[in-house]
């Protein structure tokens, strides 16, 4: 079992005992220190092992006092955000993302400010020239809707 097998492992069974309002709070850091490796290892395994579309939600704040927040999102309930956020993918173009937010907005799952907001920060003109940005929009897309669930 490599290292972020036994991080997430250990992160699993910690949300299974000790949870306080349904989120688990750790400090990267301290973490770290647990496993002998550097924040950025447990920075990987949460970014790839507690996403949204494993069904997880994470909030992150940086900086001596941060901390990720993790909790595990109720797929049971029918909830359009949830299901947009898994079928996003790794890359989604502009006019895709738009439909799925105006099919947020139309189920009411949304706000119009809330889309407006979404469909500004994915829009071609704020993610200009980038390389890869079918990419950075989905990345932004499920980070947005993830906060809004």
């Amino acid at each position: 079992m490599g290292i972020s097998d036994r991080i997430e492992a250990f992160i699993t069974e910690l949300m299974k005992s000790d949870m306080e309002d349904d989120w688990l709070e750790l400090k990267r850091n301290e973490l770290a220190s647990v496993f002998g490796c550097a924040p950025s290892q447990i920075n990987y395994v949460i970014s790839t092992r507690f996403s949204p579309q494993r069904g997880y939600a994470v909030e992150s704040k940086r900086g001596g006092g941060g901390y990720v927040r993790i909790r595990r999102i109720d797929s049971t309930k029918e909830n359009p955000v949830y299901e947009v956020i898994r079928e996003i993918g790794g890359g989604i173009d502009y006019p895709t993302a738009r439909n799925y937010v105006l099919y947020l907005t139309d189920k009411g799952a949304v706000s119009d400010e809330a889309a407006r907001l979404i469909l500004s920060a994915v829009s071609d003109n704020a993610l200009g020239t980038a390389a890869q940005k079918d990419m950075i929009r989905a990345s932004i897309m499920k980070n947005m809707l993830s906060a809004i669930i």
